[in-house]
């Protein structure tokens, strides 16, 4: 069995029981950076060697964990915060246990913009995840065609190029188009900015920008 466990993305109050207990039953913990898994599963008394598994050996690593899990081991996979797969790694080995018939059990738990999209004030009942926009080639492709999306768009981004972002999104966007912007979701600073484009950007100009932002824009009037 593969395991996909969600990890807090801040308070470790949202670690699940079931997710602690997969992680002792697991034969093999895969973490997307074991320096910031390593503390985290020290914390829940969880003393087991793991292995790294991220965008940059996942496609080498693949044949090995495939053939581990053929023999009948169980493998959880973390990310460093969130749930994997979602803007980290975890789709690739997902997609290769599915073809070998091995069964892939994905645990609910924390994910960041499911908070925010709920606190936006915007719709959720439908909704695109586009995740993090391409930083360069593709761009602004992406958001032209974004333009005339209906449902409300939720985004990813960092925060040294949130500024860029949000002027980008009101050159695309217009000035008026509500938007919602989360930082430090879970977090002893979280903090929730609404309004329109116009607005929340000159509300960043001047304020500090610090953690990792969710983004969620209205859509477009259909």
């Amino acid at each position: 069995m593969l395991y996909l466990v969600p990890t807090p993305i801040g308070n470790l109050e949202d670690m699940t029981l079931r997710a602690i207990r997969i992680l002792k039953e697991a034969d093999i913990i895969l973490a997307e950076d074991t320096r910031t898994s390593t503390p985290l599963l020290k914390h829940f008394g969880i003393e087991k060697k793991i292995f790294a598994h991220h965008q940059h050996n996942e496609h080498k690593a693949l044949h090995e964990i495939i053939r581990f899990l053929k023999e009948g081991k169980s493998v959880a996979l973390i990310s460093d915060a969130g749930t994997p797969a979602i803007s980290d790694p975890g789709f690739l080995l997902t997609r290769a246990a599915i073809q070998e018939g091995i069964k892939v059990c994905c645990l609910p738990g924390p994910t960041a913009f499911v908070p925010a999209l709920v606190s936006s004030g915007l719709p959720a009942d439908s909704f695109v995840f586009e995740g993090f926009l391409p930083a360069k080639k593709g761009r602004q492709t992406r958001l032209k065609a974004l333009a005339t999306e209906t449902r409300t768009i939720v985004l990813y981004e960092s925060p040294h190029r949130l500024i860029k972002a949000l002027q980008e999104f009101i050159d695309i966007f217009g000035t008026e188009r509500k938007v919602s912007v989360s930082r430090e979701i879970s977090k002893l600073y979280e903090e929730t900015i609404r309004g329109t484009l116009k607005e929340v950007h000159e509300h960043f100009k001047n304020n500090p920008i610090k953690g990792e932002f969710v983004i969620c824009i209205q859509g477009a009037a259909s």
